[in-house]
């Protein structure tokens, strides 16, 4: 689902919610009066202050979105103050409700059947659109619409209460357990909810507001997501905020490469794999440097473990990797492995060149042209130095490498 389309979905239930409690409290005045009910009396204040509280939630839906010049990033935290609203007016609603259900009248209420009637459609009108903006809450992410569905949680337990309450005087039941009456008990059960509901609500905004982190598997996910580029030696900071149903993520990575061109293009490819896999992305600020590095790892392929330089890049079957000092052209590691993809049909090279990058090789020393190739764009895309080489063996490959002309600044590429 698109950006404009979530938000147009989410303007349209705040619309309907407003619409959806200015029917419920025009159903439930004339029948507090003409019922002279207590309970359906705090259930018409109720729907009244939830009406209006819905206008107030639907203005800072609208203006949550607009950008101006002193608010470049937008007011997307207009929606995280709207879910801070909804909570106190949950824990106003539950006020009023007890008040109103713990509250003694000596008149009777003139129940009807046309009022049973008309309550219980409310109290699944309610239920139903709760659910409605639960389900697109949680689907767009929308901290206001998650808050919404759960208002309406709280207003159906507090029907309910209205509804058995009305259907204990419709009947002229008096009962009661171990002195406590029914009314008095859902009024516990539903001050629980409301308590819980209320917090989760006034906490999640409140964190939001303070400029809290995004949770922690998000973040653990994005790190991962950054790591899975091999170019990417070390994540040195990583940010993630909220702001309504929106992220913002900063993140300060090194890479093993020292072209500008390549490093840019490498950030937008770690930006591209986050947008695709976390939603509700609004902006990523990847800042990226080179790594300091103090040796080089070179690549050479080789025809056996003697040492024999590979005229075949793809179909070595060894590969000899050595770390070189930058400062003094000495070697300070060697070892000899095998290709691991030299025996397969197809695609030797393109294997063979993304199994170097994920070796973190700097350099690759070969005989066979691969510049208009796939080894060699994936090598390149990399910022992998590809040096041509006439040697025959690794001693004199080395040396040929390391030749004063062909140090890094670097060494000769392709």
């Amino acid at each position: 689902m698109g950006k404009i389309t979530e938000t147009h979905q989410i303007f349209k239930i705040a619309g309907q919610a407003f619409l959806l409690n200015l029917l419920l409290t025009i159903i439930k005045v004339p029948l507090a009066i003409f019922t002279g009910s207590l309970a359906i009396t705090a259930s018409a204040i109720d729907s009244g202050t939830d009406a209006v509280a819905s206008l107030f939630i639907y203005g800072g839906v609208r203006l949550s979105t607009r950008k101006s010049r002193s608010f470049p990033l937008g007011l997307y935290k207009l929606e995280n103050v709207a879910s801070v609203a909804i909570s106190l007016f949950i824990f106003i609603a539950g006020y009023e409700i007890v008040k109103q259900i713990l509250s003694s009248s000596d008149s009777i209420p003139q129940i009807t059947p046309i009022s049973i009637f008309l309550l219980a459609g409310s109290s699944l009108s309610i239920f139903g659109f709760g659910q409605y903006a639960l389900h697109v809450g949680k689907k767009t992410q929308s901290p206001v619409l998650i808050a919404e569905g759960r208002h309406r949680q709280v207003d159906f337990l507090s029907s309910i209460v209205v509804l058995v309450s009305v259907l204990f005087s419709y009947f002229d039941l008096q009962t009661d357990v171990m002195g406590i009456s029914i009314d008095r008990l859902g009024a516990a059960l539903i001050l629980l909810f409301i308590a819980k509901a209320g917090w989760e609500l006034l906490s999640d905004g409140m964190r939001v507001l303070l400029d809290a982190s995004i949770d922690f598997p998000t973040l653990d996910k994005i790190h991962s997501l950054i790591y899975q580029e091999p170019a990417v030696d070390e994540i040195k900071s990583l940010i993630g905020r909220n702001a309504g149903r929106y992220r913002f993520i900063q993140a300060a990575i090194t890479l093993n490469v020292s072209d500008l061109e390549v490093a840019h293009k490498i950030s937008e490819a770690i930006e591209n794999r986050i947008l695709t896999q976390i939603p509700n992305i609004e902006k990523i600020t990847i800042h990226y440097e080179p790594k300091v590095r103090t040796h080089d790892i070179l690549a050479l392929p080789l025809s056996d473990k003697s040492g024999q330089i590979s005229s075949h890049f793809g179909e070595a079957p060894y590969f000899a990797i050595l770390s070189l000092h930058r400062d003094n052209h000495t070697i300070d590691a060697k070892k000899i492995t095998e290709n691991p993809h030299c025996t397969v049909s197809t695609a030797k090279g393109l294997r063979v060149a993304e199994w170097l990058v994920e070796q973190k090789i700097t350099h690759v020393g070969i005989k066979e042209d691969v510049l208009h190739k796939g080894p060699g764009y994936v090598l390149s895309s990399a910022g992998i130095k590809i040096r041509r080489i006439s040697s025959k063996n690794l001693s004199d490959a080395v040396r040929e490498i390391m030749m004063p002309e062909n140090s890094d600044t670097g060494m000769e590429e392709l």
